[in-house]
């Protein structure tokens, strides 16, 4: 008897994967440290704005198979909140 098989992916982007793509994407500010304590600093404080993000979150999307619509980054303002939100949405069905 055939069996069906479901392969799930899951992927875990971390900090230094989002402070990686964040400077390849948009840079680094002057005076801001990415390798610092910057998990709940919001992205505007960082010197990113909404199009660095959306920069980052196709490179994501691209990198790692991620779904993850434009309207809910924005409301990710912190990197905890984007990596929640990618990370929730890094589960899937192949």
């Amino acid at each position: 008897m055939p069996t069906t098989t479901t392969h799930v992916t899951t992927t875990h982007v971390t900090l230094t994967d989002l402070t990686r793509m964040l400077r390849e994407s948009a840079g680094e500010e002057e005076g801001v440290d990415l390798d610092g304590d910057v998990i709940d600093t919001p992205f505007i404080e960082l010197g990113y704005d909404s199009l660095a993000l959306l920069q980052v979150i196709g490179e994501i999307q691209r990198e790692y198979g991620v779904e993850i619509p434009d309207d809910a980054v924005v409301d990710a303002e912190t990197p905890r909140a984007l990596l929640d939100l990618i990370n929730a949405g890094s589960t899937s069905a192949a």
